[in-house]
């Protein structure tokens, strides 16, 4: 194999930085993320404080502006990634992409043209490949096949389980080669959950639990300062076999981070009400709490999925934040990004509504690892690990509501619809 700098990766759809992250555990430099959300924006550029974060739409952005930034010429970057929406439907007879709401997927299209990277990782819902939404994607692949991309076919779907994730969360991925290049194989299960009969390799581990991957975090139970902000200073706190995974081991390539191993971070509690506890403490675990429609996670079993809350414009939904397997309450940022696979010095905007959505919208970084390490064997690359030790960004990027990240990023405070909300205590 052969030896040679890191290979570079732009990231599109980029959110707070999942696949990012995945991408670099891999052993990738991501080079640029482009994400319209300037609230992500800023926790992208306080993790990742080595990538140039892009605020835009993806359909503003062009490839020349992503080759300068970057320092890449067309043809020299290794991977392009992301996943774009996909949500409408032309008339029959007519071609998909030209509908404007899959504008997105469209762009991401356009600039695979125009960057022509050796490898392409595109990232969607599973639903994609059934039903309606096949044509889109089925449209996709002929316009990759079109720019000279063999694509991996066929195109798989990808359970976060399978790659010691403690969450059932299925992500669709295709994977293309630009001709010449090395056709990628789709990563195999590396894990198995402990109840799936479909996968009866004997040496397959079985994947980390919920309490597995929460069980050693301190309680939040009476400390009221994270009724007010999220992080606490707690001495003497060991991360359990599974959080050290998250943050190093054999496979990982990601830069050090620098940060203080004392502080518990993500954590800003919920004041729920007496009747919600009691019901929350009366729920079976591995079941839908009846009214509020929460999922009590149980102790020995897997994460459902985790979802992103709405914006004002679909409902203001908040995001339905799972019921922790032992105390009567909703599970926290912080044990939601450890059962979504973020290693702990991973920081989230401080909000609780802000925090989650930026989990449940990302891919889960283990999952990401998975497929980029994929790409790193097509490519016969040797990665290793840096010996660079990377500082976290200033906290005021956690800190900033919209209008604050907008002019921040010198965008307008309203690309992303506000939320409706009576007061953050809420959120």
């Amino acid at each position: 194999m052969s030896e040679r700098p890191r290979p570079t990766s732009i990231d599109l759809f980029a959110g707070a930085g999942g696949l990012s992250l995945g991408f670099e555990q891999a052993g990738f430099d991501v080079r640029a993320a482009v994400e319209i959300d300037p609230i992500h924006c800023a926790t992208h550029q306080f993790n990742f404080p080595q990538t140039d974060v892009v605020c835009a739409s993806v359909a503003a952005v062009k490839g020349a502006e992503l080759l300068a930034r970057t320092g890449l010429r067309r043809r020299e970057l290794d991977v392009l990634c992301g996943g774009a929406p996909c949500q409408g439907f032309s008339m029959m007879g007519k071609r998909q992409l030209d509908d404007p709401r899959n504008s997105l997927p469209a762009h991401f299209l356009r600039l695979a043209k125009e960057l022509l990277p050796r490898y392409i990782v595109f990232e969607n819902v599973p639903g994609l490949a059934v039903g309606q939404h096949r044509a889109v994607l089925d449209e996709l692949i002929g316009e990759f096949e079109s720019l000279g991309y063999a694509v991996a076919k066929p195109v798989r779907v990808l359970s976060a389980t399978n790659y010691a994730v403690p969450q059932r969360r299925k992500r669709l991925f295709l994977l293309a080669a630009r001709k010449g290049e090395t056709c990628p194989a789709y990563p195999s299960p590396i894990a198995r959950e402990r109840t799936d009969e479909t996968l009866l390799i004997s040496d397959l581990p079985d994947a980390p639990t919920v309490w597995e991957a929460i069980g050693d975090l301190p309680e939040i139970e009476g400390r009221d300062v994270l009724f007010d902000r999220d992080w606490i200073k707690i001495g003497g706190w060991q991360q359990g076999p599974y959080a050290k995974l998250l943050e190093g081991g054999d496979t990982d390539f990601s830069y050090r981070r620098a940060y203080d191993r004392t502080m518990l971070t993500s954590s800003l509690r919920t004041r729920h009400s007496e009747e919600s506890v009691q019901r929350f403490a009366d729920a079976e675990p591995g079941q839908t709490e009846s009214i509020s429609r929460f999922f009590k996670l149980a102790q020995d079993g897997y994460c459902n999925t985790l979802r992103a809350g709405t914006a004002s414009d679909r409902g203001a939904f908040t995001s339905p934040r799972p019921i922790h397997p032992t105390i009567p309450r909703c599970i926290t940022n912080r044990e939601a990004a450890r059962l979504h696979s973020y290693p702990d010095w991973f920081r989230f905007h401080v909000t609780k509504w802000h925090g989650f959505r930026q989990i449940g919208n990302s891919v889960p970084p283990l999952l990401g690892k998975a497929v980029a390490a994929a790409i790193i064997r097509a490519l016969d690359h040797r990665p290793t690990k840096p010996k660079k030790t990377l500082e976290l960004g200033e906290e005021t990027l956690l800190e900033m509501n919209m209008r604050q990240a907008s002019a921040f990023y010198g965008v307008p405070h309203d690309v992303i619809p506000q939320r409706n909300r009576k007061s953050l205590s809420a959120v």
